[in-house]
C-alpha cells in the first residue's frame, strides 16, 4: 500500500474509542435468553474513501489525546506520520513526494516538509475527507 493510502486508511477507517463496558446486571432467578446473533462487520478496502465526509480534524485531535498530545501534528509531516505509527524517515517522506507529486525544495528540506503536509491535507479532502482551511493553508 502506498504512504498516503496507508494515511488515509488510518484516518478514514479508524475505530472510534472504545466504548466503556457495561456492568454486568446482578444475578436473577429469571430464565436466561439466547443472546441475539452478532451481524458480521462490514469491512471496508483500506484505501476506499469513505461513505460519508470525515471530520480529518476531529479524528486527528481524538488520536492525539490518546497519544499524549500528537506534537505538531498540524504542522508536521513528521508528527503527523508518527501520531499515526507510520515511517517518517527521509526515505519515506521523499516516497510521499513522489506520490503526491511535491517538487518543493531539497528532500527532507523544511520548504518540502510544509509542501508535504498541505498536499496530505488536500489530497485527504479530495478523498473524502473535511479538512479546515486552517490546515490546508
Amino acid at each position: 500500500m502506498s504512504l498516503f493510502g496507508s494515511i488515509m486508511s488510518k484516518i478514514f477507517h479508524r475505530k472510534p474509542a472504545a466504548a466503556p463496558a457495561p456492568k454486568a446486571a446482578p444475578a436473577s432467578s429469571a430464565p436466561a435468553t439466547a443472546p441475539a446473533a452478532a451481524a458480521p462487520a462490514a469491512v471496508a478496502a483500506p484505501t476506499a474513501p469513505p461513505a460519508q465526509p470525515v471530520d480529518v480534524e476531529a479524528v486527528l485531535v481524538e488520536l492525539a489525546k490518546e497519544k499524549g498530545g500528537g506534537g505538531n501534528w498540524r504542522t508536521s509531516i513528521v508528527d503527523l506520520l508518527k501520531m499515526l505509527d507510520l515511517d517518517s524517515s527521509l526515505a519515506a517522506r521523499k516516497e510521499l513526494a513522489e506520490e503526491l507529486g511535491v517538487h518543493a525544495g531539497d528532500h527532507g528540506s523544511a520548504e518540502q516538509n510544509i509542501a508535504l503536509q498541505r498536499a496530505v491535507w488536500r489530497k485527504l479532502a479530495e478523498n473524502g475527507g473535511t479538512v479546515p482551511a486552517s490546515l490546508r493553508d
